[in-house]
């Protein structure tokens, strides 16, 4: 089942500790600006890491999918 986004945008206070953690290179600031939201995330993930889309929407799935 894909990753319901809203429900993540819902729940962003909570979930975004531990995505803190797996990419600690996005700053405070940066947290405040994504605010759950799936496409500033994957921008930021670009940006800061260097990865093509695809692979920053992969990394984000596959992260917020365990939860």
């Amino acid at each position: 089942m894909p990753v319901n986004w809203d429900v993540i945008k819902g729940n962003w206070n909570q979930l975004k500790g531990e995505a803190r953690i797996q990419w600690g290179k996005l700053t405070d600031d940066d947290w405040d600006q994504i605010a759950g939201n799936k496409d500033k995330l994957v921008g930021k993930l670009q940006e800061h890491y260097g990865w093509s889309r695809e692979e920053a929407e992969r990394r984000a799935d596959e992260h917020f999918d365990r939860r």
